[in-house]
């Protein structure tokens, strides 16, 4: 088993900022994995070729050979490599490429032990349930099983790349704004620490963390005269914006592997008193996950800057939001929310000011 006391499994950590090397390496170390290091893409390489390496923690900026690059070539060395990608949230587009390239995730900078402690090791379970299902495949030898296997390794290809490419589109609509630019990113990674911290299945945490990357799918359907207006909005304009939520759903309705998740994009404009839109949900009608988004949404955007508003500290966030509990927000997510926040500055070790470096 992987975890605390398999000393035999290995990780390679690749970053090119010997800082951040340091600190991933002390703690996977302290999570009791054997942690290799490299400082850059051809060097990785080397080291794939040199040890046996069962998970790559790798960054997507580096000089040289980026992230998105490193993806396919460590694949062929190690076709068993289960890669986690560490992106700042300007490049959440190139993460989505690089699950589309073969990576099992990504997380966005800056970066819980907790959360990365758990998406670990989700990689990791995902990587043995593979490595199980091919020894099954060549001790039965029958073509039926072979063939079954097959097909589920291709659809569980699809389904890993139609979910990127819905999130290349996110991301690629948020790059236009640059006060939404990374807001899916940072609302997914935020929704999916709330859900833990709610006691949610491991599952239902990856159903909540998806929803939230593809939860503003549907405003490609919105007009851009609209997004991109400054002030408020008209009667008719809000309408107009209000369909997001069901476009959103729309989408997704035909992929059923995705079928967890779309009442939570559909719900994630609900309010506690009920009312919300599109459907007037009132407090356990919404789903659990759209609730949680829809709390996640508003911590960022009163956190991100906007020419409208000020910039809130984390502090003042939570201390304005607190009047939304019991009306907008259901209040055990917020508190939720408000434990996670108040934890954050002892457990975040990764800092967003990496994002500029060159390429």
């Amino acid at each position: 088993m992987t975890g605390p006391g398999a000393d035999e499994v290995s990780v390679l950590v690749v970053d090119d900022e010997e800082p951040i090397r340091n600190a991933l390496k002390k703690f996977l170390a302290q999570q009791r994995f054997d942690v290799y290091a490299a400082a850059s893409g051809d060097e990785a390489l080397q080291q794939l070729r040199r040890h046996r390496v069962a998970l790559m923690l790798c960054d997507i900026r580096m000089p040289g050979t980026s992230g998105v690059d490193l993806v396919p070539q460590a694949l062929e060395i190690a076709p068993d490599l289960a890669i986690l990608m560490l992106t700042a949230v300007n490049d959440a587009t190139s993460a989505a490429l690089c699950m589309q390239r073969g990576a099992m995730d990504y997380l966005t900078k800056p970066i819980e032990l907790a959360d990365l402690g758990r998406a670990v090791q989700r990689a990791l379970k995902r990587r043995e349930m593979l490595l199980e299902n091919r020894h099954l495949n060549q001790w039965l030898k029958e073509e039926v099983t072979t063939r079954s296997a097959e097909l589920q390794r291709e659809r569980a290809k699809l389904e890993r790349i139609s979910v990127a490419t819905l999130e290349a589109l996110v991301n690629a609509l948020e790059a236009k704004d640059p006060y939404m630019r990374g807001h899916s990113a940072r609302v997914a990674d935020l929704s999916a620490t709330i859900a833990a911290e709610l006691g949610m299945s491991e599952e239902q945490v990856e159903h909540v963390r998806v929803a939230g990357r593809l939860h503003d799918i549907g405003k490609i359907g919105t007009r851009e005269a609209v997004l991109n207006k400054q002030g408020a909005l008209s009667p008719e304009e809000f309408e107009h914006v209000k369909q997001h939520v069901v476009i959103g759903s729309q989408i997704l309705a035909p992929l059923p592997h995705l079928e967890h998740i779309i009442a939570m994009v559909r719900s994630h404009h609900e309010r506690w008193d009920g009312t919300g839109y599109p459907d007037g949900l009132r407090g356990e009608e919404i789903p659990l996950g759209g609730r949680v988004i829809a709390t996640a949404e508003v911590y960022d955007a009163l956190c991100t800057s906007r020419p409208y508003q000020e910039k809130l500290t984390p502090e003042q966030t939570v201390e304005r939001m607190a009047d939304l509990a019991g009306t907008v927000l259901d209040p055990k997510v917020f508190e939720a929310l408000s434990a996670v926040v108040g934890r954050r500055h002892t457990l975040v070790f990764l800092d967003e000011g990496t994002s500029d470096k060159p390429e």
